[in-house]
């Protein structure tokens, strides 16, 4: 309904702004969780100032980094990806994702990220043969405070099966 009320043409220029800046937050929170010193790099103000936001709460919760950009694969999903981070957030064991956003999300609104994640963490399982329980989305926000949401993934892993088996019936 988004893309019919502002005309293709205008949902893609704002996908695609939408996808470079999430692409350079995620490449400033790696080379900052890498110990790098020039962690910027060479991003916009409105980039380093989202970053900005989240650094607290990475400093406050991330821990013992396992993974970082690393790909991930599923025969039994069917799926393959690259997950932003594998850590402990809150000292606990979770799969990691960095968004952005011009606005404020309700959380009925993301799913899909919940989603996302908990695939991450059962194709991590399936690999490696290590749970990690918790998933925790990381959101910079245009001029407002991060959002944080943090989940137990074992709620979502019925409707990602379920997914998966519509996926691969069609």
């Amino acid at each position: 309904s988004w893309r019919k009320r502002v005309g293709e043409a205008e949902a893609n220029r704002i996908s695609n702004k939408a996808s470079r800046r999430g692409t350079k937050l995620h490449t400033i929170c790696e080379n900052y969780i890498n110990n790098e010193s020039d962690y910027y790099g060479d991003v916009m103000p409105d980039v380093k100032s989202m970053f900005k936001t989240i650094k607290p709460v990475i400093d406050k919760y991330i821990n013992n980094i396992h993974y970082q950009e690393q790909s991930l694969w599923s025969t039994k999903l069917q799926l393959a990806g690259r997950v932003d981070l594998i850590a402990e957030f809150d000292g606990v064991l979770s799969v990691i994702d960095f968004k952005t956003s011009r606005r404020l999300k309700q959380e009925d609104w993301i799913e899909s990220y919940f989603l996302q994640t908990t695939v991450y963490s059962m194709m991590f399982e399936q690999i490696y043969k290590i749970k990690i329980p918790q998933i925790a989305i990381m959101i910079a926000v245009d001029h407002e405070p991060p959002q944080l949401f943090v989940k137990d993934r074992g709620q979502y892993i019925d409707r990602v099966i379920e997914r998966s088996e519509e996926h691969t019936s069609e």
